[in-house]
């Protein structure tokens, strides 16, 4: 892509970030977008051919971005033995709880167009996907305390995904309410310690701080 055609697609994805915050992912009017951005519809089409694909570009590039953060931190997790993982399982979430919050503090006005922008499915998908990993990583960490012969009480997979998506929708208030990226971290971290001491609870597990 040429400079010139570069320059042009962040217009195009500047001025659509500002329609769609403004008027949601129904409301915005591709019409008024392209006027906006200065371009004839043939020249827009060129770049994103439906609402669909101007919106997903805005959001979707973001969300790959936290699912590579938490698939790297996890990768790396289930290569520590059994006892490593518990001992190391406080510092772990910490960390990627952390390098989340600043890359969405990086881009705060993508994440907020994914929250404002319900009606879109978008948010919905994101944090399902993220429920899901943590669903898939907690299994593994159990299969693995049970082989190396740690008795974890059994906790229904159905408490699961409502814990993990509380967690995980909670997080997003950061952004719901316009909480400075100081307050933000500290509460996100209280509050991954808050589910911490659940989990400690119900599995009857230590996690070392």
């Amino acid at each position: 892509m040429s400079v010139k055609a570069e320059k042009t697609r962040e217009k195009i994805l500047d001025t659509a970030l500002r329609h769609f915050l403004k008027d949601g992912f129904s409301g915005a009017s591709l019409r008024n977008i392209v006027k906006d951005a200065g371009l004839t519809t043939g020249a827009f089409y060129k770049y994103y051919p439906t609402k669909e694909m101007l919106f997903d570009a805005l959001t979707d590039p973001y969300m790959e971005h936290i699912y590579q953060i938490y698939d790297q931190i996890v990768e790396t997790f289930e290569k520590l033995s059994a006892s490593d993982q518990t001992r190391n399982m406080s510092d772990t979430s910490s960390d990627g709880m952390e390098q989340m919050v600043d890359y969405i503090y990086d881009h705060y006005d993508n994440f907020r167009l994914l929250l404002k922008c319900g009606d879109s499915g978008k948010f919905e998908s994101f944090i399902h996907n993220m429920v899901e990993r943590e669903m898939k990583s907690s299994r593994k960490y159990i299969e693995k305390m049970k082989e190396n012969g740690v008795k974890i009480p059994v906790v229904e997979e159905s408490l699961m995904h409502m814990i993990y998506t509380g967690f995980f929708s909670s997080v997003f208030q950061i952004i719901e309410h316009d909480i400075d990226k100081e307050t933000a971290k500290k509460n996100v971290n209280q509050l991954r310690e808050f589910q911490t001491g659940g989990w400690e609870r119900l599995w009857n597990i230590e996690f070392p701080v």
